[in-house]
């Protein structure tokens, strides 16, 4: 055990070691491998802690889809906030920010998703994440859409599903970040104009 895993944290920091470290695990080893136990063990606690923290290996699915998705999406707002306000540069930045996310925590993302397939609160948990997103991307285009709003969140959520198709793609090996990035861009445009 380090030093850092020994000691005693405060509960806020604590949580974010055990999430940090649940990543980890997810990465290294699937999501199969990640329980509580398991966590517990790898980052230097007692279960009780880690139970403490998450309750049950959803509750910590659900914390670790969170805590990612938080990420992301203050580094969306930050980016959306430094950008020109015309579409093609909203676009870029939806686009951009979306790949990179996938390209750096693309593969344990899909993991947690798949694994919080099964029960109606994950799946719950899971279409909450979708709906902020939806809403995001609403909010930061509608300044550049006719549209009417109902029609423009349908195309915030197909934006969505290209998004995800493409991250596939990406994830395979067969687009580049930059690729896949410009094409969801030409995308958005394309739907908006």
């Amino acid at each position: 055990m380090t030093e850092t895993t020994t000691k005693r944290l405060p509960k806020a920091e604590r949580r974010t070691q055990l999430l940090e470290t649940a990543q980890q695990i997810v990465r290294e080893e699937g999501t199969d491998a990640l329980t509580l136990g398991h966590l517990a063990e790898r980052a230097g606690v007692s279960k009780p802690i880690a139970y403490g923290h998450f309750q049950t290996r959803s509750g910590l699915l659900v914390a670790l889809a969170r805590e990612l998705d938080d990420r992301h999406i203050e580094a969306l707002h930050e980016a959306l906030g430094r950008t020109r306000q015309r579409l093609p540069e909203v676009a870029r930045v939806i686009s951009s920010a979306y790949m990179h996310c996938y390209v750096t925590v693309g593969p344990e993302w899909l993991a947690i998703l798949a694994a919080l397939q099964g029960d109606s609160e994950s799946e719950a948990v899971a279409q909450e994440l979708q709906d902020r997103y939806v809403t995001i991307y609403r909010n930061a285009l509608a300044p550049f859409s006719g549209l009417p709003p109902r029609e423009l969140q349908r195309r915030c959520v197909a934006i969505i599903g290209a998004a995800e198709a493409l991250g596939r793609e990406l994830f395979r090996g067969r687009l580049d970040e930059a690729g896949a990035a410009a094409t969801l861009a030409s995308l958005i445009v394309a739907w908006l104009s």
